[in-house]
């Protein structure tokens, strides 16, 4: 049994006319009928009695109607199904990222995806450190990953969607947190909170960069697996910490935030992903991305910015690169 002989069932039954019917369907009439006559010798009834002036469905032709008119429509959603998975508009991201600094990246896209594309599904992969995310994009067990730069894994490419500051966090009675910017070099002695080490953390990395630039190792006394586990301990006067500015909506008693002193250390946050990534459910998400999540628009930022840690040049001072 093929599809044709449903259709031409199916424009017969409706129009009771062969004519009509075979004008909907764009062809002749003697074929229409051979089709008609076909499917009833396979399947072994008459469908439709017909004479010079009428055509009607017998039972059997009424009882086949139904379940016909259901196989055609499930074909016809299974086809529109196809074409818009083919688009992008259904299919399954997996996206990896870190809580507190995608606070404000993560939903704005999560909001634009599900408007755009409503049956395409997110698969939220929380507490993913940004070098992991990287690593995980280009093992190709991610698709989308929140990562920082530099990003340098071969086939894996990036597009900025954020810049950051590093910060100094301190407890509100600290000594320093009177200070209106505090200097790397006077945190030497103090006690430090941060990611674990290893566990691919790039604001850990940024921290200890920064700090070695300035001619001392951070002394970790406690380390905490998220931003908000570090700066709660940081408000309990464990020890301070250098954050991303992404965090700074972690507002609690007994925390402040501090710039550091000196041109501004800065990060850029990508989004990353494998070029050769066949999804089209991936590339609409991305396109999607390009709206929610535009690069910043910094004339300069290229020349500024082409390492993971790099302070921001000031009017007639020499660049100074934290690498």
């Amino acid at each position: 049994m093929e599809l044709r002989h449903l259709t031409a069932f199916t424009a017969v039954a409706e129009e009771l006319h062969f004519g009509r019917a075979a004008r909907r369907l764009q062809m002749a009439q003697p074929p229409l009928s051979q089709q008609i006559r076909q499917l009833e010798k396979e399947l072994g009834v008459q469908l439709f009695e017909r004479n010079t002036r009428s055509v009607r469905l017998t039972g059997a032709g009424e009882s086949f109607l139904e379940p016909v008119r259901a196989v055609l429509e499930d074909l016809d959603t299974a086809v529109r199904a196809a074409k818009a998975a083919g688009r992008g508009e259904y299919g399954r991201v997996t996206v990896g990222f870190a809580g507190a600094s995608s606070h404000e990246t993560l939903p704005r896209l999560t909001r634009a995806v599900r408007a755009a594309h409503p049956a395409l599904e997110l698969v939220m992969k929380g507490q993913t450190y940004a070098n992991v995310a990287l690593s995980r994009v280009a093992d190709g067990s991610l698709d989308l990953g929140f990562v920082r730069l530099p990003v340098t894994q071969p086939g894996v490419a990036h597009r900025v969607i954020d810049e950051e500051e590093l910060l100094c966090a301190l407890p509100s009675d600290h000594h320093l947190a009177g200070l209106d910017s505090v200097p790397i070099a006077v945190l030497a002695d103090e006690p430090f909170v941060s990611f674990p080490a290893n566990a691919g953390s790039s604001v850990r990395d940024a921290m200890v960069q920064v700090c070695e630039s300035a001619g001392f190792n951070p002394r970790v006394v406690q380390e905490a697996p998220d931003s908000y586990t570090i700066l709660a301990l940081v408000a309990a006067g464990v020890g301070v910490t250098l954050t991303v500015s992404s965090v700074r909506h972690i507002q609690q008693s007994g925390l402040v935030y501090r710039p550091l002193a000196g041109p501004p250390v800065r990060r850029q946050a990508a989004l990353a992903w494998r070029t050769d990534n066949p999804s089209p459910a991936l590339r609409a998400v991305l396109a999607v991305a390009e709206h929610a999540l535009p690069t910043p628009r910094h004339p300069d930022r290229d020349a500024r910015l082409r390492d993971p840690v790099v302070r921001t040049r000031t009017p007639g001072a020499r660049p100074r690169h934290q690498d």
